[in-house]
């Protein structure tokens, strides 16, 4: 590429200091930390840049990788993935941005004149360095190089890509393309979606997203420190730079984004129309704060010669940000743009990972085979460059219904917990009686759908809307409903797909006069299960968002009848990428987290006795028998009524229920964690209670395993064995270790794990000492669909070896093709204990099927 003008430029960096630093001679790594010049602040006041490069063999010139590291973070951040793609043959650049850790100068929120020209700054670097490969020669050598970030590096990697044509390939990540409809979003939209989640604003401010904004500015501005040579001076603003605390500052006490704000994130917005270099886009599903109508509109925004793919995976700000397992794709990406490796994995325009929806239906049509998540595939990008998707109607019910916005704003409506990830899930969990409050929400409900889909993108629905003043603002979100339950009539299950909501502010309006809206809905990627039906809701209120705070009365109303949802027919299902995790490790998951916790920590605590059952000799070769367990809790709930099973040696077997069916009471109990008011379990003949030896050879995953954050994955392992009092060469820590594959993961404290990562770090601990009874609550939760894949075969492998499975799950699909043996419970009680093929006959009948046959309630038709 041609080399970038001298008055773009700006600024050429200067190397301060290069030291090498040998890496661990197992990773056969020289690590040299650089000092770099960057922009100097608007008073002159210079600026240097904390880095480090990264390569194998320092005298053999390789392309280049530019890593950057999220908001609050510093280069070190980088440097697991960077010592990765080094191995892979690359020269790898990672630094630290301004403002933060040992990087001079204020954050400016990647303002392109200012972490922008940072960016620049590296790409000079890296064509003064001789570890990089350059074509052309003297001074118009151009470093061989690409660019790539997460979050707030993710759009800096934008902003490079678009300032230097140098950059030859780019990789974004989980962040945004535009930061005003990010961080102050509007849902009313005009004309039908030109794209797959289009959510072009008609116009008008947003509404803004108040706990975003709170934990971006607060907390980055608590962790940026001082900058070097700085003294610890209180500040509210931190390092932030005087206009952006300004702007951030006006909008929490106004709770509108004002002029300073809206122009601070149109600043901080890369111009996609300058980019030339291939860009692949990679969105997270889980996310709130950058929603996948980001990856939309870097997509749309791009020049239609650029070439471009978008992947939507699972994880983002509300989960968690898991860049090493898009590792695969990222290098697939380089290796074709950089090295000019034509054998390199060609990345589709769109890869969309759909993940399993709960108990009724698995999604897909009458070909899917019940696979759990599926990743679909398109060779283009619907939108972009062709035409539009195709659309769906899904016909709605509900009248006109008059709803208030509480004086305050409070309560307000809770539908997610930003910034909080797990306790964000539990709080949807628990959710709809949270998030939908009397007197508060408008729902317009579906008929259950007759045949299963995939809602993929962006929906839109017309709505009228009087309001009892000048302006109104709801908050729009579609819910999955399961099946009513026979008893109480409610919902079975109630999911809210990504725990996002569109807000709409409307403003001019005249009191009492309907007005006509149409809003562009969450993009989201979602399954809906046969026999569900949908719900759109329209709030006056939610907790993230700065609502307005006077009293008003909405009536609201349907002015079309139905929904309209993206209908993908061109895309087709998809292996995605390939498995990551090595076969070996998804035996962590058979062999299951706090297993030895149960077992050998109670071995050391007091034991107590609540009348265990008598060893019976009969038993001694069955490993595991419960004999009418039946709980009752203090409100008068029985959980679990009479429950009765068997698992045999050799046999995975699938307790199978819906939520709150009594699968996790009932493992409490199994493993002595909780006492049952009737009934025995007995494991190889023994009777199970509170500090039993025979839990020694019980491993179990229940509600998932907990560790020290601030300890490493290693030094975490150690201390739960010492509590085991047990000898260490007991444990098979180094078998443990190879099999759980975390690589130098293992050596990173435990608080920046992503969720996949803590559980594979669970699975490595349920591992030691290696216990033969394995229960697993909820195994696949963290774990991507290739893991998913790989764990079904390893069960398999492990129950073959004499060994016993026992899987707790409401997900129909991964019993039937994980479990031989099903246990199906509903309310507390064992409705069928037989083989998985007995159940589903010869095959044509799916599991599915029969588990609605077992609970009643077959899919209805409606819906299209």
């Amino acid at each position: 590429m041609p080399a970038l003008p001298a008055l773009l430029l700006g600024l050429v960096p200067l190397t301060l200091t290069a030291v090498a630093v040998p890496a661990a001679a197992a990773d056969r790594v020289v690590e040299t930390v650089l000092s770099v010049r960057g922009t100097p602040e608007p008073d002159g006041a210079p600026v240097t840049l904390d880095a480090t490069l990264l390569t194998t063999d320092p005298s053999v010139p390789r392309p280049a990788i530019v890593l950057a590291h999220g908001l609050g973070g510093t280069k070190a951040d980088s440097l697991p993935t960077a010592r990765t793609l080094a191995r892979d043959g690359y020269a790898v650049l990672v630094y630290t941005a301004r403002g933060f850790g040992a990087s001079g100068g204020l954050v400016h929120l990647d303002d392109p004149a200012y972490e922008g020209r940072d960016a620049v700054a590296m790409v000079d670097e890296a064509a003064e360095r001789p570890e990089v490969e350059k074509t052309g020669t003297g001074v118009s050598a151009d470093p061989v190089l690409g660019f790539a970030g997460a979050s707030y590096g993710g759009a800096v990697a934008l902003e490079v890509a678009a300032l230097d044509r140098r950059v030859d390939a780019v990789v974004p990540a989980f962040t945004w393309a535009d930061l005003t409809s990010a961080l102050v979003p509007q849902s009313r939209v005009a004309g039908g979606p030109g794209s797959l989640a289009d959510v072009t604003p008609a116009g008008g401010t947003g509404v803004l997203k108040a706990a975003w904004a709170a934990l971006l500015f607060t907390g980055t501005a608590a962790g940026t420190g001082e900058g070097p040579g700085e003294q610890a001076t209180p500040s509210v603003c931190g390092r932030f730079a005087a206009d952006v605390c300004r702007a951030y500052v006006e909008a929490a006490r106004s709770g509108t984004a004002g002029d300073d704000l809206l122009a601070l994130a149109r600043r901080s917005s890369p111009d996609l129309s300058r980019v030339t270099a291939p860009t692949l886009m990679i969105q997270g599903e889980d996310d709130t704060l950058f929603g996948l109508d980001q990856a939309d509109r870097v997509m749309r925004g791009l020049p239609p010669t650029t070439p471009a793919a978008t992947a939507w995976v699972p994880g983002g700000h509300d989960a968690s940000i898991a860049v090493d397992d898009q590792l695969d794709r990222v290098t697939a990406w380089f290796d074709r743009y950089l090295k000019g490796d034509a054998a390199a994995p060609v990345q589709p325009g769109l890869s969309v990972t759909v993940p399993q929806t709960t108990l009724v239906g698995t999604g897909g049509g009458a070909d899917d085979s019940g696979a759990a998540p599926r990743v679909l595939t398109a060779d283009a990008y619907p939108g972009r460059g062709g035409a539009a998707p195709g659309l769906r109607t899904v016909a709605l019910d509900g009248g006109v219904q008059t709803v208030v916005n509480p004086a305050g704003a409070r309560p307000g409506a809770l539908t997610n917990l930003p910034g909080s990830g797990a306790a964000g899930a539990a709080a949807a969990v628990a959710g709809y009686p949270l998030a939908v409050l009397p007197g508060q929400a408008a729902t317009f409900t579906s008929a259950p759908v007759g045949r299963p889909f995939d809602l993929v993108g962006s929906g839109r629905v017309r709505v009228d809307v009087t309001s009892s003043g000048t302006e109104a603002v709801l908050f729009a979100g579609v819910w999955d409903l399961g099946p009513d339950d026979p008893q109480t009539h409610r919902p079975t299950s109630t999911v809210l797909p990504g725990r996002a909501v569109a807000p709409v502010r409307l403003t001019g309006l005249t009191p009492g006069r309907s007005t006509t809206v149409e809003v562009a809905l969450p993009a989201v990627s979602h399954q809906v299960p046969v026999g569900h039906r949908l719900r759109l809701v329209l709030a006056t209120t939610d907790s993230a968002y700065a609502g307005p705070l006077a009293p008003a009365i909405y009536r609201v109303a349907l002015a079309e009848p139905s929904l309209t949802l993206p209908a993908l027919g061109a895309l087709t299902a998809s292996g995605g990428s390939r498995l990551d995790v090595p076969l070996p490790l998804v035996v962590g998951v058979a062999l299951v987290v706090l297993a030895a916790l149960v077992g050998l920590v109670l071995l050391r605590r007091a034991r107590r006795s609540f009348g265990a059952a008598p060893e019976r000799a009969d038993l001694a070769d069955v490993p595991l028998v419960v004999e009418g367990l039946e709980k009752t809790y203090a409100d008068g709930l029985k959980a679990v009524d009479g429950v009765t099973f068997t698992a045999e040696r050799g046999q995975v077997v699938g307790l199978l229920g819906p939520n709150g069916a009594g699968k996790t009471t009932t493992l409490r109990m199994v493993v002595g964690l909780m006492r049952p008011d009737a009934g025995a379990v007995w494991v190889e003949g023994r009777g199970v209670h509170g500090g039993a030896d025979v839990l020694a050879s019980v491993g179990a995953l229940i509600e998932g395993p907990g560790f020290l954050p601030h300890l490493s994955g290693r030094a975490n392992l150690e201390a739960y064995w010492q509590a085991t009092g047990r000898p260490l060469e007991e444990a098979h820590l180094e078998e443990v270790l190879a099999i759980a594959d975390l690589g130098t993961s293992v050596e990173r404290r435990v608080r920046g794990y992503s969720q996949g990562m803590r559980q594979r770090l669970g699975i490595a601990q349920a591992m030691l000492g290696l216990p033969s009874l394995l229960l697993l609550d909820e195994p696949t939760n963290g774990l991507d669909p290739p893991q998913i894949t790989a764990m079904r075969r390893v069960l398999a492998d492990y129950a073959a070896a004499g060994r016993t499975v026992l899987v707790s799950s409401h997900l129909l699909a991964e019993v039937e093709q994980s479990c031989d043996h099903v246990v199906v419970m509903a309310r507390g009680r064992v409705l069928l204990s037989e083989a998985t093929s007995t159940l589903t006959g010869d095959g044509r009948r799916r599991l599915e099927e029969a588990f609605l046959d077992l609970v009643g309630t077959g899919p209805a038709g409606g819906g299209t």
